[in-house]
C-alpha cells in the first residue's frame, strides 16, 4: 500500500506542478503542443500494453471489448458536454469558428496571449479540470490494480504524469484568464490530485483482491477513456498548434513508455 501511495502521489503531482506553472507563466505554443503529443505517445503504449492487454488477459475479449466501448462512449459524451459548457460563455463567437476542443484552451497558456472575451467569460479551465478527473479516475484505478497485482505499472505511471502536466498547466492558465486567484486555482488542482491518489489506493486495495473478471472491466474502461481522449483532445490540439514536428515527440513518448513497460 505504501508503494501504491507513492505512485499515486507521483502521478498526481504533475497536476499540482502544472497548475503552479500555469498560474504564473506563459509558454511557447509549440512547446505546449510538443508536451501534449509526447503525452499522447506515452498513453498509446500504456493503453495497449498495460490497460487493454491486461483487461483481455483477466476477462477475455468480450469483457475487454465491452469495457473499452463503455469507456470510449462515456468519455466522448461527457467531453462533448464539457466542450459545450466551455463555449457557453462566448455566445458572440460562432460555434464553427472553434477548432479542436474548447476546454483545452491552449491560447490561455501561450506566450503573447492577452485575455480575450471568450477566455474571460468561458469555463474552459473548469471543464478541463472535470475532463482530467473523468479520465484520470479510471486510469489511476488501473494503476492501483497493476501495483496491487505486482505487474509493474511504470509505463502507466509515466503516461499519467506526462499527460497530467500539460492539461493542468493549460487548465490553470485558462482559470487565471477568468480572473480566479492563484490560491483558488492551485487549490482546485490539489483537490483533483488528492482524488486521483485515492483512486490509486482503491485500485491497489479492494479491487486488486477481486476476481480477474471483475478487474477486467475497469482496466478496459480506462483504455476506452484514454483512446477517446487521444482522438478527441490531445492529438488534434497537438497537431493544430505544433504542426508536423509533433510526430517526432509522439514517437519519443511512445518509445519511452514502451521501454518502461519492459522494466
Amino acid at each position: 500500500m505504501a508503494m501504491s501511495l507513492l505512485f499515486g502521489v507521483v502521478a498526481s503531482s504533475a497536476l499540482v506542478i502544472g497548475a503552479l506553472i500555469g498560474v504564473r507563466f506563459n509558454l511557447p505554443k509549440r512547446l505546449l503542443a510538443i508536451l501534449l503529443s509526447f503525452a499522447a505517445g506515452s498513453l498509446i503504449t500504456a493503453l495497449a500494453f498495460e490497460l487493454f492487454e491486461d483487461a483481455f488477459e483477466h476477462g477475455g475479449i468480450w469483457r475487454a471489448a465491452i469495457g473499452l466501448a463503455a469507456g470510449a462512449i462515456v468519455f466522448t459524451v461527457l467531453s462533448a458536454l464539457l466542450d459545450r459548457w466551455a463555449q457557453a460563455g462566448s455566445q458572440d463567437t460562432p460555434a464553427d469558428e472553434y477548432q479542436g476542443s474548447a476546454k483545452l484552451d491552449t491560447d490561455s497558456a501561450a506566450q503573447g496571449h492577452a485575455p480575450s472575451k471568450a477566455s474571460t467569460k468561458g469555463a474552459a479551465g473548469l471543464a478541463l479540470l472535470a475532463a482530467v478527473t473523468l479520465d484520470g479516475v479510471p486510469e489511476n484505478v488501473a494503476l492501483g490494480v497493476a501495483l496491487g497485482e505486482g505487474t509493474g505499472g511504470l509505463a502507466l505511471l509515466a503516461a499519467i504524469f506526462v499527460s497530467n502536466f500539460p492539461e493542468a498547466l493549460v487548465g490553470a492558465s485558462s482559470m487565471r484568464d477568468q480572473g480566479r486567484s492563484s490560491a483558488a486555482i492551485v487549490g482546485l488542482w490539489v483537490g483533483c490530485a488528492a482524488l486521483l491518489v485515492i483512486a490509486v489506493l482503491i485500485g491497489a486495495g479492494p479491487l486488486s483482491g477481486s476476481d480477474p473478471e471483475t478487474i477486467s472491466i475497469p482496466l478496459a474502461f480506462a483504455a476506452g477513456a484514454v483512446i477517446a481522449s487521444l482522438a478527441d483532445t490531445l492529438m488534434p490540439e497537438a497537431y493544430e498548434n505544433g504542426g508536423p514536428a509533433v510526430a517526432l515527440s509522439t514517437a519519443a513518448g511512445f518509445l519511452l513508455s514502451f521501454v518502461l513497460s519492459l522494466m
